[in-house]
């Protein structure tokens, strides 16, 4: 048995503002958005997107996966951290810098806003590399009862704001 892509799309933003503004285009109600970091922001945002009108949701499902990967982790966040404690003369460490970040955060959110409890991982790797991704995402199908996975290459470093995502199914 193969793997079927159901759905795909690719987005990009110029920065973080960006990616409010499509947040509030869709006209969605999730107060912990704006506590996100960019990584989160844009992997919540192409979710809804994709997952829109597809399938039931915000019932609990053990059947649907969330499997991400980039190749920066949350280095953004880590260096805008770094700024505000590398000067004994201007120290202000922010905690709010932190909340709601790292990947696993990401995979998280879009996992529990829709309540799928199925796999939810995230994997950081070297590189966008669409062979190690189909084997992931394979071993996850067949071991487990998983009906659908939302697959999704989310990367924010260096001013790049990515996101590719895809609803893939087992057939």
């Amino acid at each position: 048995m193969g793997l079927t892509i159901e759905r795909h799309l690719c987005l990009t933003f110029n920065d973080q503002q960006e990616i409010v503004d499509e947040y509030r285009r869709l006209g969605v109600d999730y107060p912990k958005f704006f506590k996100m970091d960019s990584l989160s922001k844009m992997a919540f945002v192409a979710s809804e997107r994709l997952l829109d009108g597809y399938c039931e949701r915000f019932i609990p499902r053990d059947d649907v996966a969330v499997v991400f990967f980039n190749s920066s982790s949350s280095l953004a966040v880590d260096i805008d951290y770094q700024k505000t404690i590398q000067s004994n003369d201007d120290y202000y460490p922010s905690p709010s810098l932190f909340v709601y970040t790292l990947p696993n955060i990401c995979a998280g959110e879009v996992a529990i806003r829709n309540k799928f409890c199925g796999e939810t991982s995230f994997y950081v790797v070297e590189d966008l590399n669409i062979k190690h991704i189909y084997s992931v995402v394979k071993n996850i199908f067949g071991s487990s009862n998983i009906k659908f996975a939302l697959v999704g290459w989310v990367e924010n470093y260096s001013r790049t704001f990515e996101v590719k995502m895809s609803i893939i199914s087992q057939k």
